[in-house]
């Protein structure tokens, strides 16, 4: 029921789902192939069979059972990490509570789980694993206020946590409040300045702000900095095609304001930070060639990745209103 891991294991909540599906489907061989029981904590850190990669596999496994909803398997992943690092290893009771979580029937079921995080968190104030899912299980009750605070009180705590800023970012956003959404990502960019995603979600999020505007004269500095953003975004990566698409929105937008009204003394913001309208039809056009030539390259695309044929689609009918 609860939202999947707001910690390291993005990369798994990343995974199509039949990706997730096929990773799940190994985890049978996984625990076959490690049945013998471990010696009780702290003497199987001493194990002859210890090997950092297994536990690392066993872990994705854990999470990739809970996602395919193979909550028997998951469990049985969850007690071999438990045998290996001991009940009471703050990411083993994040992973516990993750579980759960995801297997937790009602409403009353999740008030159980966030009221044991706080009895863990009344004796250690700093378990950062219990922390993050405190922030998540808010979230899947729908107390985005609690979160927001807890995640401001987490960050007051840890500072260069880029992955709590944008959480915060994204729980800001979900409440209408962008301009704090921005300086959260903005924060988040200032610990990792080359992430190219986050560039172009700074982008989405100024675009945002410039439709939302009911004033002309700061519209066109909002797409300005829209603009900004996406093109760093694809000189980070030159193939993005979340980028690419932003500029090609961005880029059109202000070609239609510069034409019905043009740069004046008049607007609030300073016009010299406005590139031209020349400069913008040549971020526009380069930004439709690559493209198209990115959605014909990627026709290849496994039909189980619904996330991505998703985006060639909208790339596809973008590519076709803008011609």
């Amino acid at each position: 029921m609860a939202n999947v891991l707001m910690n390291s294991d993005r990369g798994l909540d990343s995974l199509n789902p039949g990706a997730a599906l096929r990773l799940s489907q190994e985890a049978s061989v996984f625990l076959k192939k490690y049945h013998y029981p471990l010696p009780t904590f702290p003497l199987s850190l001493a194990s002859a069979s210890e090997n950092p990669d297994k536990w690392g596999t066993c872990e994705q496994l854990f999470l990739a059972c809970l996602r395919t909803g193979d909550d028997k398997s998951a469990h049985l992943c969850l007690d071999r990490l438990t045998e290996r690092f001991g009940p009471s290893n703050e990411k083993i009771m994040g992973l516990r509570g993750l579980y759960q979580e995801a297997t937790a029937k009602d409403v009353a079921s999740l008030e159980k789980v966030l009221s044991e995080y706080e009895t863990i968190l009344s004796e250690n104030p700093v378990n950062v694993p219990v922390l993050k899912r405190r922030v998540a299980i808010l979230r899947s009750m729908s107390r985005e206020e609690d979160a927001i605070s807890a995640l401001v009180e987490f960050l007051e705590a840890f500072p260069t946590d880029a992955e709590a800023w944008c959480e915060l970012a994204d729980l800001y956003q979900s409440q209408g409040m962008t301009s704090q959404a921005i300086f959260s990502l903005e924060e988040a960019l200032l610990i990792t300045p080359n992430s190219w995603n986050l560039h172009a979600r700074l982008g989405e999020l100024f675009y945002i702000s410039a439709i939302a505007s009911d004033s002309k004269a700061v519209l066109p500095g909002l797409l300005a900095m829209s603009i900004q953003y996406f093109c760093r975004s694809i000189e980070l990566c030159d193939d993005y095609l979340r980028g690419l698409y932003g500029l090609i929105l961005a880029s059109s937008f202000l070609i239609e304001h510069l034409t019905v009204q043009p740069l004046s003394a008049n607007y609030s913001t300073n016009a010299e930070s406005v590139p031209s309208k020349e400069v913008v039809e040549k971020l526009n056009d380069m930004a439709k060639q690559r493209l198209r030539k990115l959605v014909e390259s990627e026709f290849g695309v496994p039909e189980d990745d619904a996330e991505k044929q998703a985006e060639l689609i909208a790339a596809q009918e973008l590519l076709h209103r803008e011609k």
